[in-house]
């Protein structure tokens, strides 16, 4: 049953989406802005070669590796440590013949190292005599912060603390943009840092020496799927135009021209493209109207399915645990249990469930799926509430007139609740319309995606780009059934 319905809400988002007959090539990206230039020079380049092609935002490494593997996306820029330590979690002698294994293709290097270190003020560093990571032993009050991946990955603090023997416990994660701002501010006294960052001379930053060579290099490269070349063999042709042709200097100054001077990616790449590879700047991009109005799009494909169903789930199970007082008390129980899990943890779960469903671990099926099971609690309480709350008189004088239960159910009980109920509906719709956004984090789309974009850059515009329509969208929800309930009541 549940698989059948994953499988219609997959079907029917795809009729909304118009999807075309030519699958595009999809160029996937990790959450941070070098990843998201690069992706952007791979889908232009995929346009390049005559096929519809685009970028989607993913998160972090497991979900870029898992979206290539099943199929989400066809290509991603990945770097060479993250895929020997984490990916593979292995240094194998080649490389190329273990991701095979996974039918996963590899590149050679783009031309650049971003590897990791890490970072801290000057001033700081020189009032502590601290200049390389071992340094950080003498300083177990220091204050650290990494983004979440770098937390748990084996290259990450994890790895770093056992092969220094560091004693810091105060360590928090946070938004990579943010985490700079925090050191910079002295919220944080360390953090890890991208050697590309623009950040690091725009803050004047130390970085410490890695005196124990711990950190591998950390190429970049592209990773792609091996029958991508089959389906498309000039995409491959195009991406592997860019091996050996981005200097370090050239991916900082990209990186900066986004972080510093809030350039959008797409003119960037547009740009390096042009001055390096001839090709044709693909103009400016969709303006401020237009992007809103996709972004809508998007949003409500992920709203509109996930409350239908919730709402057809939803008030059947209401009404059985109205009648059926046991079973009730489970059903509101389990229900319950589900909308205190915290949204962005369910959206991580739902990610292998819908996987083994529909095929698609990324993208609007998880998300749908999270927000859907979200929208239960209120639904499904508010029914039984309003069934539960109806005069026993009144049921009696229905079923002395001879109706049937059916009938009784249907002619008096349901339009006597039909108030409480919809104010769960509208609840529903409330919570929905905020929590999709979390959608952004798998590359879903809808408002979420300016949101973290914006958050990433610091910039300003860009996250209230998608949080100002967020909450006109939830505004409307709100009076939309509002106005509808106040009907019912008249």
């Amino acid at each position: 049953m549940t698989r059948s319905i994953a499988i219609h809400i997959t079907v029917a988002m795809s009729l909304f989406a118009g999807c075309s007959p030519t699958a595009p090539v999809v160029v996937g990206a990790k959450k941070f802005t070098e990843s998201v230039i690069l992706a952007e020079l791979g889908a232009r380049l995929a346009g390049e070669a005559g096929v519809p092609s685009r970028r989607d935002d993913l998160g972090g490494t497991p979900a870029l590796w898992l979206a290539l593997k099943q199929g989400d996306i066809d290509a991603y820029p990945e770097y060479t440590g993250t895929i020997t330590r984490q990916i593979l979690k292995d240094d194998p002698p080649d490389v190329g013949a273990a991701l095979a294994e996974h039918g996963v293709r590899i590149s050679k290097p783009l031309g650049f190292r971003n590897n990791y270190a890490l970072g801290m003020r000057k001033d700081t560093a020189a009032s502590k005599g601290i200049r390389s990571i071992s340094d950080l032993r003498r300083h177990p009050d220091l204050k650290l912060g990494f983004i979440h991946e770098f937390l748990d990955r084996p290259d990450g603090w994890p790895g770093v603390k056992q092969h220094y023997s560091l004693p810091q416990a105060n360590v928090q994660g946070m938004n990579h943009t943010l985490a700079y701002r925090s050191l910079v501010e002295g919220a944080i006294d360390v953090t890890e840092v991208y050697t590309t960052d623009g950040e690091i001379s725009q803050y004047d930053l130390l970085i410490l020496a890695d005196d124990l060579d711990f950190f591998p290099a950390y190429e970049a490269v592209w990773l792609y799927r091996a029958d991508l070349k089959k389906r498309y063999p000039k995409v491959v042709e195009q991406l592997l135009r860019l091996e050996g042709q981005v200097s370090e200097q050239a991916m900082q100054k990209m990186n900066a021209e986004v972080q510093q001077k809030k350039a959008d990616e797409g003119i960037v790449a547009g740009d390096f493209l042009t001055q390096k590879l001839g090709i044709k700047p693909a103009g400016g991009g969709p303006g401020i109207a237009a992007r809103v109005l996709k972004a809508t799009g998007q949003h409500l494909l992920l709203v509109v399915p996930s409350l239908l169903v919730a709402i057809v789930v939803g008030v059947p199970l209401g009404i059985v645990a109205a009648r059926r007082e046991r079973l009730g008390r489970v059903i509101l129980v389990v229900i319950g249990v589900i909308q205190t899990i915290p949204s962005l943890a369910l959206l991580l779960f739902m990610i292998p469930v819908m996987m083994w469903l529909v095929g698609q671990g990324t993208g609007a099926p998880p998300a749908v799926a999270a927000l859907f099971l979200y929208s239960l609690l209120p639904v499904v309480r508010n029914t039984h509430t309003g069934l539960t709350g109806i005069p026993a008189s009144t049921i009696e004088s229905a079923e002395a007139l001879g109706l049937p239960a059916w009938a009784v159910l249907r002619r008096v009980a349901l339009p006597l609740a039909s108030p409480t109920i919809l104010a769960g509906v509208r609840t529903a719709a409330v919570i929905n319309v905020g929590s999709a956004t979390l959608g952004g984090f798998i590359g879903a789309g809808g408002y979420g995606e300016p949101i973290l974009r914006g958050l990433d850059k610091f910039d300003i515009p860009l996250m209230l780009e998608g949080a100002i329509p967020a909450a006109v969208m939830a505004i409307a929800a709100e009076a939309l059934f509002g106005l509808a309930e106040r009907r019912t009541i008249k």
